[in-house]
């Protein structure tokens, strides 16, 4: 048998087939259970309060992806890879050295700008900067969790850490509209709370732990461990992408509110953002099971299945891409106005170039997780930086005065512009950068 025909085997595909559904189902129930914390803080607060918790909750997802995501990323490309190659150990001391680094650094941040957090940013209440350092710091963990168990292809228990962790969260504001709790600071409690509970999913990985890992009939001659030189050019590229995906979804926002006379605009563009920032956060179940399959692919010469894998993804995106874009350019103005209870006037033509610059942003996501699979990591990271800075170039030109026109013009061109040297460095292919494995 070869190594390729072992790679495509159905039990393969029906791996990363069931592990995206799985945790498609998860992180949908979650958004639906984040909805829910939401709407009953906001029932539970007032405007005011219900406004810090959202800035929090703002803050804490915005630092946890950059800084943790990276981790995972690494930690899933590793072990997928060793296990694909039929090793049952992982390193796991280099992905710890990293994390905690990561961790540490913005311990010393958070307490050397302790006034600027606390005074300016959460009113001065040292109760929400206090669980906003110990909510980012506790999902260290739960980062470190999610790249194991995705890993090892454990999708089903991936799934189930992200939805208690919602269920976790929800739990507090519930807790208040009822009466057995009062105060934003017993709402914003679950931020950091959730984390910690979700890690008792994590037993139940080792409990399970029968199988042995998946036999291969022909894998790549190279070898080795994980060093600490490797795995933290691979974070740091990654680090790079989140910094630049995180600038691509906010910088629209932050250069309008910095420099509209129109103080409700700036609300206005995030609104209209949350179009591509829905499907993105989905997304990331894809993501998740995509590059341990493909990583495992990578290893065991599957050249025909990557292929594959990247083609069905990229086909699915487009597709629904396209009819949102067209559901948009018809509908989409009074929708999106009732929606977010917006007053001025919404062009369908920018509301579907949001939509196109989604897909695009999907597209550019996936090829992102090819180029980590076949240790591209650095050579991605450039593209997506070159793609953020054109992007908040573009919205600090006069070019086009409507500022949100300008957002969307200028979301969709950056995203597009992204995709192209994504689909230049997958279709080049590429070897393996030493000592990530």
């Amino acid at each position: 048998m070869s190594a390729s025909s072992g790679a495509g085997t159905p039990r393969s595909r029906s791996g990363y087939g069931r592990g995206a559904r799985v945790l498609s189902v998860g992180i949908a129930t979650t958004g639906v259970v984040t909805f829910a914390y939401f709407a009953l803080a906001a029932h539970a607060l007032s405007d005011v309060q219900y406004k810090r918790i959202s800035l929090l909750w703002s803050v804490v997802f915005v630092i946890t992806s950059v800084l943790y995501r990276p981790i995972e990323q690494l930690l899933s490309r590793t072990i997928a890879d060793r296990r694909a190659r039929g090793h049952d150990e992982h390193p796991l001391r280099v992905p710890l050295l990293i994390q905690g680094a990561f961790a540490a650094a913005f311990l010393a941040a958070a307490l050397a700008f302790r006034g600027p957090l606390q005074d300016d940013l959460l009113d001065g209440s040292s109760s929400l900067y206090t669980i906003l350092v110990a909510a980012v710091l506790a999902y260290a963990a739960s980062y470190f969790a999610r790249g194991f168990l995705a890993g090892h292809q454990r999708f089903a228990l991936y799934g189930a850490l992200v939805f208690l962790e919602a269920c976790s969260r929800v739990c507090f504001a519930l807790a208040v509209v009822v009466g057995l709790a009062s105060g934003q600071t017993a709402v914003a409690l679950g931020i950091a709370a959730a984390p910690i509970v979700s890690l008792v999913v994590v037993p139940l990985f080792f409990a399970q732990r029968a199988d042995p890992p998946p036999s291969v009939a022909a894998v790549r001659e190279t070898e080795g461990g994980l060093t600490l030189r490797g795995g933290a050019g691979f974070a740091s590229a990654v680090f790079a992408v989140m910094v630049a995906e995180q600038t691509l979804i906010n910088a629209a926002v932050l250069t309008v509110e910095g420099t509209s006379r129109d103080a409700a605009l700036a609300g206005v563009v995030f609104s209209v953002l949350l179009i591509s920032r829905a499907p993105l956060q989905l997304f990331q179940a894809v993501q998740g099971s995509l590059l341990p399959h493909l990583t495992g692919l990578e290893a065991t010469a599957g050249g025909d299945e990557f292929q594959r894998a990247i083609r069905v993804t990229v086909v699915a995106i487009a597709g629904f891409a396209l009819a949102i874009a067209a559901g948009l350019f018809v509908a989409g103005p009074p929708v999106v106005r009732a929606l977010f209870d917006i007053g001025r006037d919404l062009d369908g033509g920018g509301l579907a170039l949001v939509g196109l610059g989604m897909g695009f942003h999907l597209i550019a996501g996936t090829l992102n997780q090819a180029a980590l699979a076949r240790g591209q990591a650095q050579a991605a990271a450039v593209a997506w930086l070159l793609s953020a800075a054109a992007f908040v170039a573009w919205m600090l030109s006069p070019v086009i005065d409507d500022q949100l026109l300008r957002m969307e013009v200028g979301y969709c061109a950056a995203t597009a512009l992204l995709s192209l040297p994504l689909a230049a460095l997958y279709r080049r292919g590429g070897g393996r950068a030493p000592g990530l494995i």
